[in-house]
């Protein structure tokens, strides 16, 4: 395969990371580079092994897990949005040392998850063609941690024009791109 072809395809599938990583980072606490390297290297690891996954699982199952990604995904992304817009309205003057940070722990995990299923895909369609899947997936993981690094280091330049109401507008980035999915796969 092409790299070019690769290259576009590692940047299509970057696209969630990236927005995600733009939502996280319009929220009042800053994203400072411990933050924004977590991030990128889960998002990047997880877009990395998703389509070895996909790629090892092969065809057969491909049918089954199509019928239902989309829906995890906008679940996963329902859910941690909704948790933000939520957070956004709290009082102004509640402490922020106890806010919930997204780039650790369960958060982290599901929107790793959430936002490379549709690289387990890609890695399911290789195996179906018959590619070689290591070095796409290194594309695809470089990629994924650069754009995601990129989203972090523009969102605070967004929550600074956006003001106050930036963790609201994350969240509701994530439940919107969560949307998308589910529209591109009805």
């Amino acid at each position: 395969m092409n790299v070019l072809v690769i290259l576009s395809i590692a940047l299509a599938l970057a696209m969630d990371a990236f927005a995600v990583s733009v939502g996280i980072s319009l929220r009042p606490e800053k994203v400072g580079p411990k933050r924004a390297i977590r991030l990128s290297v889960s998002f990047g690891f997880f877009q990395f092994m998703m389509p070895i996954l996909g790629w090892f699982v092969g065809t057969k199952i491909l049918s089954l897990i199509q019928a239902f990604d989309h829906w995890v995904a906008f679940g996963l992304l329902f859910l941690i949005g909704c948790r933000m817009i939520f957070l956004s309205f709290r009082s102004q003057s509640a402490p922020q040392a106890g806010r919930h940070d997204p780039t650790r722990g369960w958060s982290l995990l599901l929107l790793s998850v959430a936002t490379s299923l549709d690289a387990f895909a890609v890695g399911l369609s290789f195996a179906a063609i018959g590619i070689e899947i290591l070095y796409p997936s290194v594309l695809i993981g470089v990629v994924a941690f650069l754009m995601t690094l990129i989203g972090t280091k523009l969102g605070p330049l967004l929550g600074r024009i956006v003001g106050r109401k930036a963790e609201l507008l994350g969240g509701l980035i994530l439940v919107l791109i969560g949307i998308k999915i589910l529209i591109d796969h009805l």
